[in-house]
């Protein structure tokens, strides 16, 4: 018989106080709160040191109920067997009877009501699943919170997977456990890097504050590559699987099994984001048959190895960077890496080449999303290439392949950055450097760079000619007529455009940069007075692009066709085909063509009869410039369109009132300045149509009701 009553002080089983401060996790805490209101099974789940622990420990203490919150670690349980036993311990009940401990629990919670956490219980999930589903089917007065680093898989468990801290959080935390130990750094970019580095896992930062003692937060910065020797701890309080990151991380190695381990090693190749048809090619084979790949990687997700995302790209994985580098630490070790590098490396060469292809497409969008998702993994990529003297070829045409992103989704600098590398890179392929070449100008024009566009061109015309590559031939020639346009030399221009242009016609070449060439074409014969050829142009490049639902350069085609309407005086139609250029530039982060269709906009908007808010627009556009690259204020013809508005505005509004205005523009960011270009109704003073800026004094000088609501009682000067 038992002849020990249970020990039913409330208070013996709560989790231990806190005597650190407890840091963020304000709004995780409330969702945990509701959970355990709600159900009667909560699991919190999450990768090693996340802080799984203390948050379920703060939010137990959080409990009241009428017998107590009872904690039972189970991380020192290595036999499934002493389980039960381990729960009878941590509640204090004690049984001198033949009753198994299950019957122990059963009998002597079957009246109670109370929280049991139950910690750490990954390694023994089966067991602990079967005593959790027993005890809630027959004790109604229980609720359980369990703490682990993936789910029970019970009906009714609610789940709460828990992320890393936030950046500011993880910088809190640093400084008040840095400031427990006595040192008082700042809160500066060093501290900030650190924490971003350590993805945000409180364990990771705990330590890292530990050793300012004796580093400063540059220096051990500087030791991150390093971090499982850098990151351990000595306090004697902590858990022992908390002690160093190392083993925090390498005890969810220990739960997995053969398979588990050997697609972590190789998972850590990807960097930033990947998706499932990236995994299946570049993981499986050598020991991992593709058709368990699946499971093996829902089972790793299950673990808190991975993070499952929705995105607008579709559903994708990701790696916490401690994570991934404990798995490349094994990879080297199996002596595979080099060739999962290539493997890697394959599939974003190819990915990179179809969405070359698929740009000049109705998915011109798609292409262009998934471009931006896939970077971190193209940046791999082309470092491996570019770091292999007998890969430099790849990388180059995996950097001449990427022009499109780099030109037209406002992508120039990084652009710039790879393509320097790859012309730079030995190789015997002519065909990837003169692609690289070419592109490499062309990143240079949009730049404004007046020294590197004309020596890449050169390079890339005098290479073309002697290996005889028409195509490269072309388009350098292409995009010298380019620079020749940008730097307001029109004759020489035209001349070059249309060779090129007559040279894809010859080869057949049709896509998004051909189209581009001939709107090219149209600005010079428009700069040159003939809108008419420039319209006929226009309107060709217009019906091909959307034949093939190419929206990109479209819009540049449209701008164009803007630019004719205003000249024409339809000042309606000029805004229409505005509105819609600048909507897809903008959508495909392209500054050029954004700044360009605003600085047009505000000319239209003056022609309108709003000298105001043409200013505003005006400032909004001169803020985006110098993000641009491109100096078009020292050309001619497209500054035109600023002069001309800004001369129409002046004397409208006087001096002063026009740089009040356009002080009012500069303020906007990018992106309130386009949304203020697309959506402002065209309406003119007194509710009637808009007309053109008369010189009369007196006439065009409205202003917008928000404008006026500024501007208070100021008079005009």
């Amino acid at each position: 018989m038992r002849v020990t009553e249970p020990d039913r002080d409330p208070a013996r089983g709560r989790p231990p106080l806190e005597i650190d401060a407890f840091v963020g996790r304000a709004a995780e805490l409330a969702d945990l709160g509701r959970a355990l209101g709600a159900g009667r099974l909560v699991t919190v789940t999450g990768p090693g040191g996340v802080g799984k622990s203390r948050l379920a420990a703060r939010a137990a203490a959080d409990r009241t109920p009428r017998d107590g919150v009872w904690c039972v670690d189970l991380t020192p349980v290595r036999d499934p067997r002493w389980v039960d036993h381990a729960v009878v311990a941590a509640l204090g009940l004690t049984d001198h009877t033949t009753r198994t401990p299950r019957e122990t629990l059963l009998s002597d919670l079957a009246d109670r009501e109370l929280l049991l956490v139950l910690d750490g219980f990954e390694h023994l999930v089966d067991d602990c699943a079967d005593l959790v589903a027993e005890l809630l089917g027959r004790v109604p007065g229980l609720t359980v919170l369990a703490v682990g680093r993936r789910p029970l898989a019970l009906a009714g468990e609610r789940v709460l997977a828990l992320a890393p801290l936030p950046e500011d959080d993880a910088v809190a935390l640093f400084l008040e456990r840095a400031a427990a130990l006595g040192t008082t750094p700042a809160d500066d970019a060093d501290v900030r890097e650190v924490c971003r580095r350590l993805d945000g896992i409180p364990l990771a930062v705990e330590l890292a504050a530990g050793r300012l003692g004796a580093l400063s937060p540059g220096r051990l910065l500087e030791r991150l590559d390093d971090r499982f020797r850098l990151l351990s701890g000595d306090r004697r309080d902590a858990p022992p699987r908390h002690r160093t990151l190392r083993t925090a991380i390498g005890w969810s190695h220990e739960l997995c099994t053969p398979p588990q381990r050997l697609l972590w090693a190789r998972l850590s190749v990807f960097a930033g984001h990947f998706d499932l048809e990236a995994v299946e090619y570049v993981c499986a084979g050598h020991g991992l048959a593709s058709d368990d790949v699946l499971d093996v990687l829902s089972e790793l997700l299950t673990q808190s190895v991975l993070a499952r995302e929705e995105t607008p790209t579709g559903v994708r994985y990701r790696m916490l960077d401690t994570v991934r580098a404990y798995g490349a630490g094994w990879l080297a070790v199996t002596g595979d890496e080099r060739r999962l590098r290539r493997r890697h490396r394959d599939w974003y060469l190819g990915l990179a080449t179809w969405c070359e292809v698929e740009w000049f497409s109705p998915r011109q969008a798609e292409v262009a999303a998934r471009v931006e998702a896939e970077l971190p993994n193209l940046r791999r990529a082309l470092e491996h290439s570019l770091a292999e003297p007998d890969e430099a070829h790849l990388g180059q045409h995996l950097a001449g392949s990427l022009w499109f992103y780099w030109a037209g989704c406002g992508r120039l600098s990084e652009g710039r950055h790879w393509l320097d590398q790859a012309v730079r890179a030995g190789s015997g392929h002519g065909g990837a450097r003169l692609k690289a070449l070419w592109v490499l100008g062309y990143v240079a024009v949009l730049q404004g760079d007046a020294e590197g566009a004309p020596a890449a061109l050169r390079a890339c015309r005098q290479e073309a000619e002697l290996f005889a590559d028409p195509t490269a031939v072309a388009y350098a020639e292409h995009r010298t007529g380019c620079l020749a346009l940008v730097s307001d030399d029109l004759p020489r221009a035209e001349t070059l455009l249309r060779s090129a242009l007559a040279r894809y016609r010859e080869l057949g070449e049709l896509n998004s940069n051909v189209l581009m060439g001939q709107v090219e074409l149209a600005m010079a014969r428009a700069f040159q007075g003939d809108l008419p050829d420039a319209v006929r142009l226009c309107e060709d490049v217009r019906r091909v692009c959307e034949d093939h639902g190419e929206r990109w350069t479209r819009g540049y085609a449209l701008y164009v066709l803007a630019y004719a309407a205003w000249a024409e005086d339809d000042q309606g139609a000029a805004r229409a085909l505005l509105v819609e250029s600048l909507s897809g530039a903008h959508a495909f982060r392209d500054l050029l063509g954004s700044v360009l269709s605003v600085e047009l906009l505000a000319l239209v908007t003056a022609a309108e009869g709003d000298p105001a808010e043409a200013a505003v627009l005006q400032g909004a556009a001169g803020r985006m410039w110098p993000s641009v690259g491109l100096p078009l204020f020292g050309s001619a013809h497209y500054n035109a369109p600023h002069e001309r508005c800004e001369a129409l505005a002046r004397e409208a509004l006087g001096d002063a009132r026009y740089e009040r205005w356009l002080r009012e523009g500069a303020a906007l960011a990018p992106e309130a300045a386009v949304a203020r270009a697309l959506g402002r109704p065209p309406e003119a003073p007194g509710g009637g149509a808009r007309g053109p800026v008369r010189a009369a004094a007196g006439v065009g000088t409205h202003e917008p009701a928000a404008s006026r609501a500024h501007k208070g009682g100021e008079t005009a000067g």
